[in-house]
This record gives C-alpha cells, sequence and structure tokens, in this order.
C-alpha cells in the first residue's frame, strides 16, 4: 500500500512528523555552524500553499479553438507555432503567448471568465507587478489561491505524449508537479523502475521511464501568487537579528541582506 499523499498542513499527522524530522536536520545543522561563528540565514524560496485542484490553462485555449496540437505516432504535440495562444505554467502563474496582439483583449476577457484564475495581466497589468519582460507571455494569469496551472494540453490520456509520464522537463511547457510522484495506478511501481532499469542499462535497449502520473488532483499543495496570508509566504531567518529586522523583507531586498551577512564583520551592527 502507497502512502497517503497529503499537502503542507501541519496538523495531518504523517506531514507534522516529516516537519519533526526535518527540524532536527536543520538544529543540528545551525548549532553547528553557530559554534564556528558563522552567520546563519534559513532562507526559503516560497512558501507553499494548500490547494484543491488543477485549472488546466492549455486545454481551455484549446477549447476555444486557440491552441493547435499535431498527431505524432498517436500521440498529440503541442504546435506552438501554429496556435493562435499557448500557456508556460509554471505552478500559480502561467504566461499565455499570444500570435496576434490584436487577440489580446478578446483572449484576456474569456481567460477571466475561467474558475479558478483570479487575475489576468495585460502589459499595464504586467507594469504593475514588474513582469514586463521582454520574453513575458503577452497574458500573464495568476490563480486564485487555492488552485495552481497545469502544462497539459491533451483531453484523453492515451494520447498524451511519451515524455508525460517521465521525469523530463526540457520538454515539457511548464513545471510539472507529478513529477513528485509515482503513479499510483501501477502495481508494485519499485519493481517496474527495477526491470525499465534492467532494459535499459544491462540489456541496453531503449526504454522510458513513464512512471509518472497524469493525475493532477494529485498535487496538494502550490506557490508562486502574492500570498494573501503571510504565514502562507516564505521564511528568512537570520542569527543577527539587527540585519532583518521585524518586518516582512521584500524579496528583491533578499540579495542586499545576503550580502551584508557575508560582509558585516562585526556581529553587533553595521
Amino acid at each position: 500500500m502507497g502512502r497517503r499523499v497529503v499537502g503542507p498542513d501541519g496538523s495531518i499527522p504523517a506531514a507534522a512528523e516529516d516537519l519533526r524530522q526535518i527540524d532536527a536536520v536543520c538544529g543540528s545543522l545551525i548549532q553547528h555552524y553557530e559554534s564556528a561563528g558563522a552567520h546563519v540565514i534559513v532562507l526559503s524560496e516560497y512558501g507553499i500553499r494548500e490547494v484543491s485542484m488543477p485549472v488546466h490553462l492549455n486545454r481551455v485555449l484549446r477549447e476555444h479553438g486557440l491552441l493547435a496540437v499535431r498527431d505524432e505516432m498517436g500521440r498529440e504535440m503541442l504546435d506552438p507555432g501554429a496556435s493562435a495562444a499557448f500557456a508556460v505554467a509554471d505552478h500559480q502563474v502561467a504566461h499565455v503567448y499570444v500570435r496576434d496582439r490584436r487577440q489580446v483583449p478578446e483572449i484576456k476577457a474569456m481567460l477571466e471568465r475561467i474558475p479558478g484564475i483570479e487575475r489576468v495581466l495585460d502589459d499595464d497589468g504586467k507594469r504593475e507587478l514588474g513582469l514586463d519582460h521582454p520574453r513575458a507571455g503577452e497574458l500573464v494569469c495568476i490563480s486564485c489561491a487555492d488552485r495552481w496551472f497545469t502544462y497539459y494540453w491533451w483531453t484523453d490520456d492515451r494520447r498524451a505524449p511519451d515524455f508525460a509520464r517521465t521525469v523530463d522537463i526540457h520538454k515539457k511547457p511548464g513545471y510539472d508537479p507529478c513529477e513528485l510522484f509515482l503513479d499510483p495506478a501501477l502495481p508494485m511501481p519499485k519493481l517496474q523502475i527495477a526491470g525499465r532499469l534492467l532494459r535499459s542499462k544491462v540489456l541496453n535497449l531503449r526504454t522510458l521511464m513513464d512512471v509518472i502520473p497524469l493525475d493532477a488532483a494529485l498535487v496538494k499543495g502550490s506557490h508562486g501568487r502574492p500570498t494573501d496570508r503571510l504565514e502562507d509566504g516564505p521564511v528568512l531567518i537570520s542569527s543577527e537579528r539587527c540585519l532583518v529586522g521585524d518586518e516582512p523583507v521584500a524579496a528583491t531586498e533578499v540579495r542586499r541582506l545576503l550580502l551584508e551577512h557575508v560582509f558585516e564583520d562585526d556581529r553587533g551592527g553595521a
């Protein structure tokens, strides 16, 4: 029987026990480096928010006749060049690339009606949030707090590209958190992995490590959108309180704070 999939809710016994184990390891590391006179910083890249279900942006675009696919040996492959619009998803943020900018207002209005999307940024919105990069999508979608975006474009799992069930970040137009899981439908998954390794490494046969599920509902935690609850955000803890203070720190200030910790010799302050 596989382990129950849980989210970031620390009240769940399995998650709480994992947190205790990680806390013990981190505590030992912090004590070791503080005893050596080091400045210690604990910094998380992001905070994980519990989510309930995914939003399949590329499927939405396909349903509206905007996304094109091509058939390759019975598999559906995204065709970005032939698509009027397609999305590159990254957890709770997604860039939507629109071929004809005259369609941007129409596509923006359509996406704003999709459940699970909190905000769709056009040029003005991207500029407001500092996302107006030359390689950004013509539109940027931000999910609701309890949703996240997949990269999926197929509507029949039998037609999904072969890389969808593998760990292959360079072929997927977006991050795939399902790569963190083994497909619960696989009987004896460890034995199946061993068999694939045997064919590949020992028998020198080409094979796919196709053990990743396509069930996006397995994902229980995500991140990326501006948090509406401070406790869901990233964490910065320092042994030098005088360098960080008590107020929330902007992400753009982290680099400066790290440099101050590295080059500050007087632990009493600059």
